[in-house]
């Protein structure tokens, strides 16, 4: 299936489990899981949370978080691209999810204008395998900020294969009396997440 966001985008069968790729990535399920299942196991979740996932992708922390980690709150997807919204829905069972709002939009224009408060926040935009530039900005991370009720954790799925002296470190020192922000590098050996508690 083409994306007029992603490029090509493949479902595949790996260990008798299907999964969504793009070209150079995988999407949702398969590495990806695990890489975001880590990031969840390292901060504190109530039943009752509300969580904001930005970038959706077919959905794959939705389930975990539901049957691991216990989450019973609403969850708000967010996903620009309606072809992967689809194909979540068709191919990975998403729509199974209770409590669960999906919301076609621009994760960027949907932080400026969201005024809902949220206690966990996982940002996990990805271009095929690059996060566009915008979401390493001081602006956008004040909107996350904004969202963020005290106490409240955010996940961001930084990049992969990142070096030293990446520019989220300057992120970091620019939030630092905000959000105080934990680095795990080479996580399942290619991503860096950061994990932030509002202060």
């Amino acid at each position: 299936m083409e994306s007029r966001y992603s490029g090509t985008l493949e479902i595949n069968w790996i260990d008798g489990k299907k999964r969504l790729d793009s070209k150079n990535a995988n999407y949702s399920f398969g590495s990806l899981e695990k890489v975001l299942t880590f990031g969840l196991s390292k901060v504190d979740i109530e039943p009752t949370d509300r969580t904001l996932l930005l970038g959706m992708g077919a959905g794959c922390i939705l389930h975990p978080l539901r049957a691991k980690f216990k989450c019973k709150g609403k969850i708000t997807a967010v996903e620009i691209d309606e072809q992967v919204i689809k194909l979540a829905k068709d191919e990975f069972d998403i729509l199974t999810i209770e409590e669960l709002e999906i919301i076609n939009s621009d994760a960027l224009e949907y932080v400026k204008q969201c005024s809902e408060k949220f206690d966990l926040i996982i940002v996990d935009l990805f271009i095929d395998d690059q996060v566009p530039g915008e979401f390493y900005s001081l602006d956008f991370w004040e909107g996350i900020e904004q969202l963020m009720e005290p106490n409240s954790n955010v996940i961001f799925n930084a990049g992969i294969n990142l070096n030293g002296g990446h520019k989220y470190t300057q992120l970091i020192e620019s939030l630092k009396s905000r959000i105080d922000f934990e680095v795990f590098e080479s996580v399942h050996g290619v991503n860096t997440l950061l994990i932030g508690k509002a202060t």
